[in-house]
């Protein structure tokens, strides 16, 4: 059984969100965003979040941007050129070119969080891809998102 979680740091204290990580057990945290430096991340910068996640909670921090949508379908989601159905069939359509079961696995990510903005799971590419791990893999894969 491998346990998959996703976490958002949107309308999360620093509190909060690393009392979420610490009382589930999870065993690293994995980013998903295509750019994990914006200012407006606060806490939840990549340089940051890696000091954080290990003095914090004592586990690794990883960037993995293959996880993470283009700039292109961000922006064509942001300004409604794209329904939420079309956005979920092209990021699912990318993880399948993007070979990211055989180029990464699943058992490394047994107790992970991927994390991205968004503070719910409804309509975050993290959901779609602990989706696509779950579907595509041959483990019985548990999901829990961390709000």
């Amino acid at each position: 059984m491998i346990t998959l979680y996703t976490i958002g740091f949107t309308k999360k204290s620093a509190e909060k969100f690393f009392n979420l990580l610490r009382s589930n057990n999870v065993k690293q945290l994995v980013d998903v965003r295509i750019s994990n430096s914006s200012q407006l991340a606060g806490f939840a910068k990549g340089s940051d979040l890696a000091f954080f996640a290990k003095e914090i909670c004592h586990i690794p921090y990883t960037h993995i941007v293959d996880f993470a949508p283009t700039k292109e379908l961000l922006d064509k989601w942001h300004k409604n050129e794209v329904s939420w159905i079309e956005y979920e069939k092209i990021y699912t359509k990318m993880l399948t070119e993007r070979n990211i079961l055989q180029k990464y696995g699943i058992k490394k990510f047994d107790c992970a969080s991927f994390l991205c903005s968004e503070d719910t799971p409804e309509n975050c590419h993290r959901r779609l891809l602990v989706e696509y791990m779950q579907k595509h893999s041959k483990e019985d894969v548990t999901i829990i998102h961390l709000i």
